[in-house]
């Protein structure tokens, strides 16, 4: 019941950035729009691409299957659909899918009477994908430079541009996305586990309040951030994981083509090493 009159609450006309009344509308629990209409044209015709591209390929095994970028030598040029065009299509319906699908998240804060946290945050993974396919590729001046999509594929993708750099751990970018990832669990999880211990107490003991909780950090490490403070560091943590992922590919090429080890040479470099 508590959900059927949230829905209520935000089951209300307006708040729409195209379309007006023609696309307000839902779907059961799921609220459409025209960014919703526009995210499920995409999202089938990028997944009915795939499929084609699949049977192009000499497979249909999952693990294998894969839609290669264009090679090196068409450039930034439209390639022929089987030599890279299918990948060029592909990626502009992924895009045309997930960027409508923030929007359709605006429109739904819109309604809510919230900010746009949720878009917001979306549009760091947005950023990082386009990233990837689209920026870093524009740079280095051919879109063969994109990943390819599949499993496999990918992960060798993935592999071949980090031996292109030697030790690409060594990626001062790299580095701070890893220390994001890894920060970003350990602080939700601490948080996750003190809710859970509070609101799963002992036999015989009452349900513990935020003030204890707070408590028991300041107890433990001398402070605490609040109930609110630790989702707003968690998405500060979360957001910044992105955003450095991003940073650490898109200068390996375009600005950096050597080695990242060779990167570290200031470091020896510097006067205080001199004596």
């Amino acid at each position: 019941m508590a959900m059927l009159s949230f829905e209520r609450r935000y089951r209300i006309r307006g708040g729409t950035l195209i379309g007006g009344d023609l696309f307000d509308f839902w779907v059961g629990p799921f609220y459409v729009g025209f960014f919703g209409v526009t995210t499920l044209f995409f999202a089938a015709l990028g997944t009915a691409l795939i499929v084609y591209g699949a049977a192009l390929g000499p497979t249909w095994n999952l693990w294998q299957i894969s839609i290669a970028p264009p090679d090196l030598k068409y450039g930034l040029a439209l390639a022929p659909l089987k030599e890279g065009g299918l990948w060029q299509i592909i990626t502009i319906c992924a895009i045309g899918a997930f960027v409508s699908w923030a929007l359709r998240e605006v429109e739904i804060c819109r309604k809510l009477g919230i900010g746009y946290h949720v878009p917001f945050a979306f549009s760091f993974a947005i950023l990082a994908y386009v990233t990837l396919v689209v920026i870093r590729p524009l740079l280095m001046g051919a879109w063969g430079h994109g990943f390819p999509y599949g499993i496999f594929s990918h992960l060798d993708w993935v592999s071949n541009v980090g031996y292109q750099f030697l030790h690409f751990h060594y990626n001062p970018a790299h580095m701070l996305g890893v220390t994001f990832f890894f920060t970003t669990t350990l602080a939700l999880s601490l948080h996750g586990s003190l809710v859970l211990s509070a609101t799963n107490p002992g036999k015989g003991q009452t349900v513990k309040t935020p003030e204890h909780e707070d408590t028991y950090f300041r107890d433990l490490i001398g402070y605490s951030i609040g109930t609110l403070g630790i989702h707003r560091l968690g998405l500060f943590l979360a957001l910044s994981a992105g955003f450095w992922s991003a940073v650490c590919i898109v200068i390996s090429g375009p600005f950096w083509n050597q080695g990242w080890p060779e990167w570290w040479g200031w470091w020896l470099n510097l006067p205080i090493w001199a004596s």
